[in-house]
């Protein structure tokens, strides 16, 4: 292992990128570098997760938009009455004979999404 000294962010960026480039294991590369194979997956993981689109936020008004009915339209399907179409291209036939509390708790779990 090599002496413990600070590498800065740009550093480990360059580390990872020549790992993922050189097809070793984490645990090869990390033993011709004399680092800890764990330290290398961290910063892999802290590169992949910034690189990904910033999640948004868990309040209850985020969690409803993104089930916010984009259209309720009349729609008779094979024993089907009502479509509501969500955001997403999602859509979902509610039949005309439905609980109305089933459908309540089904329409929670979608806002909490």
């Amino acid at each position: 292992m090599e002496p413990r000294s600070r590498v800065g962010r740009a550093e480990w960026q360059k580390r990872v990128e020549r790992w993922k480039d050189s097809g070793l294991s984490a645990e090869q590369f990390a033993a011709e570098l004399g680092i800890k194979v764990g330290t290398l997956r961290y910063w892999k993981y802290a590169f992949e997760k910034e690189a990904r689109p910033a999640a948004a936020p868990k309040s209850r008004a985020a969690s409803a938009k993104a089930a916010d009915l984009v259209e309720v339209r009349p729609l008779v399907v094979a024993g089907a009455t009502f479509e509501l179409e969500l955001s997403g291209q999602r859509k979902l036939r509610i039949p005309a004979q439905f609980d109305a509390a089933a459908l309540g708790r089904l329409l929670a779990v979608l806002e909490h999404r």
